[in-house]
């Protein structure tokens, strides 16, 4: 049957993507759009001739591979597919997609998936909703109504349509298998699992074309920048609007790109996109790992690290995207959202859901920062930690890394149960008098301590072992008191916005920013500042930036290909 041979060419494409992943070099109107245009343009500058990113091919995450069926098949089509999980790449799990490879076990955990999802499809409750032809018989092949459904679920599943060649493979093997069971509806279901399985479905393989606006240039076709410009702003493959768009040349001229991205950008699903964007982000997989002392912290369960997860990326949503408000203000906000468990760990009354909530001006929290989720995941499971706390500050939202601590550092003092330090800070301040450790911990140490109210689950505390905390801390040499002032500090600082920027970029784009891209991302900056730092409005500009869309060419292809006209294909 044509589903053993899927597999087997799927499992030696799969292995030989691996390889080629791991070396790859590869909601305003559109009028008021346009009209600010022109003045955004007049303070942030022109956009500068980047060269573009490398064409990618990239493994779909689990939980695009997920929104993707959720369009195509309906919200009630779910299943655990188990995708295997990414390696964190400058800063974002987006990037480690393109080092993916695909293992004989994991192989069979997508052909269990893909096998739930056609039978859910196939299942009587559903045909008359996803099926739009009925077969001549139930009991037989009808090539007709197979290839119906093919050319439109295809369509939307291969993220582009599908050859002639490969319509007739799937209508061919449906009927096939429908004469030897019986059953139409059993046939299609295994046609289906095939197409679920196809390296062409779960790989992301972009391809490119002659630039006309470039000589020697090349940009992703329209299905392959349809593909990314989705992946970008949804978390899922595009839907059926944005593919007509790329097949009619539309998504190849900035006034159908712009109607395009706005609409994308004004559509509701542009929430899942941003949440999959700032828990990439956030780095919030951290989460899966997350353990803390069941005596030290009883309060604190899965329940608790699943809800604080949630509460940021409602906050995230609620700011950025319903009110569209400055980015920075996510870090002084005092508005949240508190469900019964996180109401524990707030020392709040416990509501009888998700409630939205604004903690007083005279609380010790305002902003993310002081959110559960980025106290919980930076810190220890019996205590706090200053330096896991500026670390996160540093390298998640301020892109700064900081050197791993070097291999012959003697913890003995802090960790012995009779250590004389009582507080953190007097740990802290060991560190910064050694001077094997000082170097890193004075860019670390002086934020975390400004955090030092919340313990190691996030609980507001005012003393340690009998001291008053000292909530005192500094960045980059300018002093502050305590969380709001750490929140405060970091509203100002420019770097902040620079991090986002550049997160952005590298996500949508697939690659990593590097010192030649700094031109663009301080453009794009620019763009972001003039436009009072809204999201959506960064969202815009990446995707609509020439480089969004441009694919990086070596110089010695560039320059043997400047005579070539430029409707020539490229051939992958």
């Amino acid at each position: 049957m044509r589903l053993a041979f899927s597999k087997s060419v799927f499992l030696s494409c799969a292995i030989v993507a691996g390889g080629l992943l791991a070396g790859c070099t590869g909601p305003a109107s559109q009028s008021a759009a346009v009209k600010s245009d022109t003045a955004v343009v007049a303070k942030a500058g022109a956009e500068p001739d980047a060269q573009g990113t490398p064409k990618h091919l990239r493994a779909l995450t689990q939980e695009q591979y997920l929104n993707t069926l959720a369009y195509v098949f309906g919200p009630d089509v779910q299943i655990e597919p188990h995708f295997p999980p990414s390696q964190r790449t400058d800063g974002l799990l987006a990037l480690g997609t393109s080092r993916n490879g695909v293992s004989s076990a994991q192989l069979e955990l997508y052909q269990k998936a893909a096998v739930g999802v056609a039978q859910l499809v196939t299942n009587p409750s559903r045909r008359k909703f996803l099926l739009t032809c009925k077969p001549a018989s139930d009991t037989a092949a009808d090539a007709a109504c197979a290839s119906t459904f093919f050319t439109r679920v295809g369509r939307l599943i291969h993220r582009r349509p599908l050859t002639p060649a490969e319509l007739s493979e799937y209508v061919d093997e449906a009927g096939k298998s429908a004469n030897q069971l019986h059953d139409f509806y059993k046939g299609l279901a295994v046609s289906i699992e095939a197409m679920l399985i196809s390296p062409d479905v779960l790989f992301v393989l972009e391809t490119s074309e002659r630039d006309p606006a470039k000589a020697g240039g090349e940009r992703l076709d329209a299905f392959s920048f349809a593909t990314r410009l989705s992946l970008f702003l949804w978390n899922a493959a595009p839907d059926d609007e944005l593919l007509r768009a790329a097949e009619k040349g539309d998504l190849q001229n900035p006034k159908g790109r712009l109607t395009q991205v706005n609409r994308m950008l004004a559509s509701p699903r542009l929430e899942k996109g941003v949440r999959a964007f700032f828990d990439d982000m956030f780095a919030f997989d951290a989460f899966a790992a997350l353990s803390k002392d069941a005596v030290a912290y009883p309060a604190f369960t899965g329940v608790t690290a699943a809800d604080a997860r949630e509460e940021t990326l409602r906050v995230v949503v609620d700011q950025l995207i319903t009110k569209q408000a400055d980015y920075r203000d996510l870090f002084t906000t005092r508005e949240t959202f508190i469900s019964p468990r996180l109401a524990a760990i707030y020392k709040l009354p416990a509501p009888p859901a998700w409630t939205r909530y604004t903690f007083p001006d005279d609380s010790p929290r305002a902003g993310i920062l002081t959110h559960v989720s980025f106290l919980a995941t930076h810190a220890h499971p019996v205590r706090s930690s200053p330096t896991m706390r500026g670390k996160a500050l540093r390298e998640l939202l301020l892109c700064q890394p900081v050197p791993p601590p070097p291999p012959n550092v003697d913890f003995s003092a802090l960790e012995n149960p009779t250590s004389p330090f009582k507080t953190t800070r007097d740990r802290v301040n060991f560190h910064l008098k050694n001077p094997v450790c000082a170097g890193c911990h004075r860019i670390t140490d002086p934020m975390g301590l400004a955090l030092e109210n919340f313990d190691g689950v996030g609980g507001f505390r005012d003393s340690e072992k009998g001291q008053q905390i000292d909530a005192s801390g500094s960045f980059d040499g300018k002093p502050f008191t305590g969380a709001v002032g750490l929140g405060k500090a970091l509203h100002g600082n420019p770097a902040l916005t620079a991090c986002l920027v550049k997160r952005a970029y590298s996500y949508g784009s697939g690659s990593a920013a590097t010192n030649d891209d700094k031109p663009l991302l301080d453009y794009y900056d620019g763009r972001f500042g003039a436009e009072s730092y809204k999201l959506p409005s960064l969202l815009r500009t990446i995707a609509m930036s020439g480089a969004f869309a441009r694919v990086a060419v070596p110089k010695a292809q560039a320059a043997g290909d400047a005579a070539t006209p430029a409707a020539t294909k490229v051939h992958e």
